[in-house]
C-alpha cells in the first residue's frame, strides 16, 4: 500500500480568505488570531495571537501570490516580491530546514523538495502574473530597507 499524506503545498490546504482577514486585522488593529499547524502531524493544532511590532510587517510563504490581488484591492499591500535564486540552493535550504524541524520523513521531504524545485519556474511565473516583482534575496533586502526609511 502507498503512503498518503496531506499535501501542505497544495493551495487547497490553505484558507486564503482567512489569511487576508488576518493581514487586515494586523494592519487595522495590530493584532490577529492566526492558526498553528503541526506539519509533521498534518493537522492544525490551535491558534495564537500575532501582534505587529512597528508600522509594517512582511507576510511570506508559498501561497503569498494567491492573496496579492486581494491585499492590493483592500489597500493593505505596500509591495509584493517573489524571491528567486538558483533552484538547487533553494532545494538545499528548504530540505535542511524541513529536516531540522522534523516536518516529515526524510524520504517525503526529498520528494517534496525535488517536486517544488522542478516546479519553481511556474511558481515564480504565477507570482509575477499576480504582480509580484521577482528578485534576488540581495535585491529584496535593499528594497525592504528602502521601504523602511
Amino acid at each position: 500500500s502507498s503512503l498518503v499524506i496531506v499535501d501542505w503545498d497544495h493551495i487547497g490546504a490553505w484558507n486564503a480568505a482567512d489569511a487576508v482577514e488576518a493581514i487586515r486585522a494586523l494592519c487595522d488593529h495590530g493584532v490577529a488570531e492566526v492558526p498553528v499547524y503541526d506539519i509533521a502531524a498534518s493537522t492544525r493544532t490551535g491558534s495564537h495571537m500575532l501582534t505587529r511590532t512597528g508600522d509594517r510587517f512582511i507576510a511570506e510563504g508559498l501561497f503569498a501570490a494567491a492573496i496579492v490581488d486581494s491585499c492590493r484591492a483592500a489597500g493593505i499591500l505596500d509591495a509584493a516580491i517573489c524571491l528567486r535564486r538558483n533552484r538547487m540552493i533553494t532545494f538545499g535550504l528548504r530540505l535542511a530546514r524541513d529536516l531540522r524541524e522534523g516536518r516529515k520523513s526524510p524520504r517525503v521531504l526529498v520528494r517534496r523538495g525535488w517536486r517544488l524545485m522542478k516546479d519553481e519556474p511556474r511558481i515564480i511565473a504565477d507570482a509575477v502574473a499576480h504582480g509580484c516583482e521577482s528578485m534576488s534575496p540581495r535585491q529584496a533586502r535593499k528594497m525592504l530597507l528602502a521601504l523602511g526609511s
